[in-house]
């Protein structure tokens, strides 16, 4: 990012002559004519020196408030899961199968958990639902944004814990004066997804400081996955009679009326009348036919930062975030199994199929009589800073500040039952599985029952830092930043009673809680080694250490050195390299096993999902990283107007904390025949793996610190200001290339780049994201264009003449957008999404709605239009 595009993003204004479009270098202070001159030194993100000169060692893209409010977005999530910088599994309003509402950013693929959001430079509380390890960014008031600074890379010993792949630091109006308000509406080319906004943002200063305040209303609706022809039926693949495979609409093997699975592979489907046939493809059930492609949403926030000056050397300041949500989900049907024995009493309309009384019998069901399971959120996230600041005589600044978050979540789950006291029933003879009549809705209304679970986080930081010039060298002053902090950490999730007993249909769930204390000490150095020699102009070194205690683990320190070499004010070369580290979160630890469904293929099964038993380990120690970044800032003087950015990075991180890839498991530990093989093996022995009757495949797989994980890369930018025909134009490419994303599990390495998946989302070994911008007097209007390189499917890696589609396309996303200021005061803007409704690709293995919602745009052509009134 040029420094003179972050320069303007934060409004700062720098007295060094005549300004240089280039790279701007400024010493602290400047004596000209005999007048020293004040600059304004702000904190950029990645340091906690404040400086006048925007460049670092790290790379910083900075998305202003002028282009998130041309996008039309409603949450912050839906314009930072765009970035080329972004990918693998972001949830997102597309996820309807486990995403609670969430929404979370995800740089270079590494997982939510280990990028670190932070709001105004501070941590944000984890939110969401559970005992969440991620912040949910449906808690970001978008209309209170002035600006956010995403730093790619690591950046634990300035920050501390999770900044392993990056930062995004959210930064919010401080100094707004005034008053505006903008209402929105959007609508896809379907008529569904629907969405109705309206927000206030007030300000003003008095004497002695300022107030802003924030309200913000959203309303968003659903669309179903019936109402697109890519997700109206799950897609299964079998071989045709020219030995190739084909498609056809299959489904679940849980049907209405009944499947029944024999001790000698018997496979029969239930009839309405009561009777039996044999079971095929044409019986399976099409789950999509009710199942959320768009999930809705109702968000409430109100924000409020305020400023009073104490002294003239000091400043109270205060930050209140509230936000209450309400969404959605909603799925097919309970699908329930069970095993009985098949009794006289029960009658006789499987004797005909080659069943005997006393045979051992697997049932499914899927719940249609009952309806569609509805998954329900509420959830409150409150965060408070309050603090003072302030500048001592010898002009070092201070800050201290409390910093408290809490979030509180309730899920409720309707439409499930009690198959615990099923089978009680059945056992007493009293509930006839066999018999329709015994599945109606009446006689089930004893066995159903809403599910309700809990949960929440709290976190609490005390911290004080000390920053400013330690001394004058040669080149320039000494910048130091240093400052301690205590934080408390506590998590808990309770499950529903029926539940945490097994009552209910699916495996137990345990309750999690458990607390940390963490207490860190950082240090931070910039030293300007040389100026205005030949070749350079301003060369600097810093670096940062950071010494943490934890509670659970111990202690230990992480480090990080970076040079800036400006060579002249057209070229500037930057590099860091750095240690980080993720310490394991409450959930992480402490979280009790529960059972997660896991995609995954196997000959000897029709079934798609595996029951997984997951769950926390509390001999978890941190994960360790070691991180490079390298490059070049490139302003050409030929060129007015164009610079351009490349920059390598490299993350290596051991120890990391993960649970083994479910569908390997499945290969190195259940045979061709659905037997478990290498019984033997540390892997195989800690899965304990089976098969039921059913072809369900189970098995265990909690997280453990054994993996590796190397990522690396090139992002390059290229951006070009200028005027032509009377109208100022900017055009901008910022491209991503994946090198490679090596993972490592007991001794098996995969490297995800270039693979699409079913559960961890995708790795494109190239993403670009281009737009060009007109801009009249009262007008602007903008063209984008999102590039997501092919990919292949990691389930067909081993045999891609067996799979249907054992790749997914290039895929190219338009979008327009502009704005008309009819006055100062009434400004209307819109635009469309997804142009030329571009359909999301079809894949084999692929996760939701045939394909993957984490990468592809699912909903298609959305327009959006936006009224805003300000003075």
């Amino acid at each position: 990012m040029k420094s003179s595009q972050l320069c303007a993003a934060i409004r700062c204004a720098l007295f060094v002559g005549a300004a240089n479009t280039a790279l701007i270098t400024t010493s602290t202070f400047a004596e000209e004519l005999g007048v020293e001159k004040a600059v304004e030194r702000i904190q950029v993100t990645g340091s906690r020196i404040k400086r006048a000169d925007m460049e670092t060692a790290s790379p910083v893209t900075v998305i202003d408030a002028s282009e998130i409010s041309a996008s039309g977005v409603t949450s912050i999530d839906q314009l930072l899961q765009k970035t080329t910088a972004a990918s693998g599994a972001m949830t997102n309003p597309g996820i309807n199968n486990g995403s609670g509402g969430n929404a979370t950013i995800n740089l270079r693929g590494l997982g939510a958990q280990r990028t670190l959001v932070l709001v105004n430079g501070r941590r944000m509380i984890n939110s969401g639902t559970g005992a969440s390890s991620t912040v949910d960014l449906n808690t970001i008031p978008v209309a209170m944004i002035q600006r956010v600074e995403v730093l790619k890379d690591g950046a634990s010993a300035v920050y501390g814990s999770d900044a392993v792949a990056g930062v995004v630091n959210i930064i919010l109006k401080r100094d707004f004066e005034g008053f505006e308000m903008n209402t929105s509406g959007g609508i896809s080319g379907e008529g569904d997804a629907e969405e109705v906004g309206i927000d206030i943002t007030m300000g003003t200063t008095f004497d002695r400081g300022n107030l802003v305040v924030g309200l913000q209303f959203m309303d968003r609706g659903d669309a179903s996955q019936a109402d697109r022809d890519f997700s109206d039926c799950p897609i299964s693949e079998k071989v045709g009679e020219d030995g190739k495979p084909e498609l056809y609409c299959g489904g679940s093997s849980y049907t209405p009326n009944g499947h029944i699975w024999g001790p000698d592979g018997e496979s029969l489907q239930g009839n309405p009348d009561g009777s039996w046939h044999e079971f095929s493809d044409s019986d399976k059930y099409n789950y999509s036919e009710v199942s959320y492609l768009s999930t809705p949403m109702k968000r409430f926030n109100v924000t409020a930062l305020g400023t009073y000056e104490l002294t003239d050397y000091s400043t109270f300041f205060s930050e209140v975030m509230y936000t209450k949500r309400w969404s959605e989900q909603q799925m097919a049907p309970q699908p329930v199994w069970f095993d009985f024995t098949y009794e006289e009493w029960m009658g006789d309309s499987l004797i005909e199929h080659g069943l005997a009384y006393g045979d051992e019998l697997s049932y499914g069901r899927r719940m249609t009589d009952t309806g569609p399971r509805q998954f329900k959120q509420t959830v409150d996230t409150f965060r408070t800073v309050i603090g003072v600041e302030g500048e001592l005589d010898n002009g070092w600044s201070w800050d201290t500040s409390v910093n408290f978050g809490r979030n509180d979540s309730v899920e409720q789950l309707a439409n499930l039952h009690n198959m615990g006291l099923i089978q009680e029933d059945i056992n007493s003879g009293t509930f006839n599985p066999l018999d329709q009549d015994s599945w109606s809705q009446e006689n089930l209304s004893t066995y159903t029952y809403t599910e309700q679970n809990s949960g929440g986080s709290q976190s609490l930081t005390l911290a004080a830092s000390l920053s400013g010039e330690l001394f004058e060298l040669p080149a320039g002053y000494a910048g130091f930043a240093a400052g301690i902090e205590k934080r408390t950490d506590k998590a808990w999730y309770t499950p529903d009673s029926l539940t945490s007993q097994g009552m209910a249909n699916d495996p137990r769930v345990e309750p999690t809680s458990g607390s940390y204390d963490v207490h860190e000490a950082y240090m931070e150095l910039a030293l300007p080694l040389l100026a205005d020699a030949p070749l350079a102009e301003h060369v600097e070194l810093s670096t940062a250490v950071r010494y943490f205690d934890y509670s659970t683990f111990g202690d230990d320190a992480t480090w990080k050195l970076g040079l800036t070499w400006k060579l002249n004010d057209q070229l500037m070369v930057r590099s860091v390299a750095s240690t980080a580290f993720r310490a394991p979160t409450v959930d992480e630890l402490f979280g009790g096993e529960s059972p997660s469904f896991d995609q995954v293929n196997h000959s000897a099964t029709d079934q798609d999902q595996a029951e997984v038993t997951v769950g926390g380990n509390e001999q978890l120690t941190p994960e360790e990283a070691d991180t490079l970044t390298f490059g070049i800032v490139y302003e050409p003087s030929w060129f007015d107007g164009f610079s351009v950015t490349a920059d390598y990075y490299r993350i290596e991180i051991d120890n990391a904390i993960t649970k083994v890839d479910s569908q390997y498991i499945v290969d190195q530990c259940l045979g061709d025949d659905g037997t478990p093989i290498n019984t033997e093996s540390a892997l195989c022995k800690s899965a304990d793996i089976s098969m039921d009757n059913s072809g369900r495949i189970k098995f265990n797989n909690t997280l453990q610190n054994i993996g590796a994980e190397n990522i690396s890369g090139l992002d390059i930018n290229l951006a070009y200001s200028f005027q032509a025909a009377g109208i100022d134009w900017r055009a901008n490419l910022d491209t991503t290339f994946l090198n490679e994303y090596e993972v490592e599990v007991t001794g098996e390495t995969t490297d995800y780049s270039g693979l699409i998946t079913g559960g961890i989302g995708s790795y494109a070994e190239v993403k670009s994201n281009f737009s060009l911008t007109a801009s009249g007097s009262d007008w602007n209007a903008t063209y984008k264009a999102r590039y997501i390189a092919g990919m292949d499917s990691a389930s067909c890696l081993s045999d891609p003449s067996a799979c249907y589609a054992p790749s997914t396309p290039s895929i190219v996303y338009h979008d327009i957008n502009g704005s008309y200021n009819f006055s100062e005061t009434l400004t209307l803007s819109g635009g469309v999404n997804n142009l030329f409704d571009k359909e999301a690709p079809y894949y084999t293995g692929n996760n939701d709605s045939n394909t993957d919602p984490y990468t592809y745009d699912v909903i298609g052509r959305y327009v959006f239009v936006k009224a805003s009134v300000a003075f």
